[in-house]
């Protein structure tokens, strides 16, 4: 039986390409049709014509860009403090059971708090700008990449790790050579899966908590009924988390230790 990877290996390129493309035409042109139709008040649904010009001079002026670049740093901060906290936690958890029995109900409990209703509470706590957002992207980011790294060791067979151990591994040791490569695909599919949320988080916290990144300029044009400028922005959100799924890919791929035997 294929795996998932096996499959999407055997995928041709043209098809891999292609498909995306399709759908998005096909989006793009029942877009069109809606907005020219006139069922849709201009005001409410501008066309992909005026959102892509208003795209266009947003970027030109650099102010855009610049906001995107303080969200994504934002994001970094906060998906970089939740690796450092998550992966420690869940080696414990997939080792000890006392540590599955203390961390996994709160872990779980955090999932039911929205983001929004933390944001007011982290301005009490921490005031304003940059610190509360990467904190709120952290708690974003923690629950899920504990999750993975504790299902990536704990798929790891069991008659490796006792092989390992015959060999004299323990400790660090087992850890650097064993553990940390079997479980690398789990972790990296958490940070990826992680950093997409830490970009939820990011325009979040600028909503509530004074950011200076695309959140920001988001509530400006709600307040202001700005819908093609939402519009513009909103694509620019969705290419910044397109883009970095395919960054975190590409990287999943090219660190992957078993690349080059399986493409002999």
């Amino acid at each position: 039986m294929r795996t998932i990877k096996a499959v999407r290996a055997a995928m041709p390129l043209g098809l891999r390409i292609g498909a995306p493309v399709v759908v998005l035409v096909v989006l793009l042109a029942a877009w069109q049709f809606v907005a020219s139709s006139g069922a849709v008040p201009t005001a409410l649904l501008p066309g992909p014509g005026r959102v892509l010009a208003r795209l266009v001079a947003d970027l030109r002026t650099g102010a855009l860009l610049h906001r995107t670049l303080a969200t994504i740093w934002e994001a970094v901060l906060g998906c970089a403090l939740a690796t450092v906290v998550a992966l420690p936690i869940g080696y414990l958890i997939a080792h000890l059971r006392s540590a599955d029995a203390a961390f996994s109900p709160y872990l779980a409990a955090s999932q039911a708090i929205p983001a929004v209703a933390l944001a007011p509470l982290l301005v009490i706590w921490v005031g304003y700008g940059l610190t509360p957002i990467v904190l709120l992207c952290t708690l974003l980011v923690l629950f899920p990449l504990v999750l993975s790294t504790v299902l990536g060791l704990r798929t790891i067979d069991d008659e490796i790790t006792e092989a390992a151990e015959l060999d004299g591994a323990s400790g660090p040791a087992m850890i650097v050579h064993i553990e940390a490569p079997m479980a690398r695909a789990a972790i990296l599919t958490g940070i990826r899966n992680g950093f997409t949320l830490s970009i939820t988080g990011a325009v979040v916290g600028e909503f509530v908590m004074g950011g200076k990144g695309l959140g920001m300029i988001v509530s400006v044009e709600s307040a202001t009924a700005d819908t093609t400028g939402l519009f513009a922005t909103l694509i620019v959100l969705c290419a910044l988390a397109v883009a970095i799924h395919a960054a975190l890919t590409l990287v999943e791929r090219l660190t992957d230790p078993y690349r080059a035997s399986d493409g002999a």
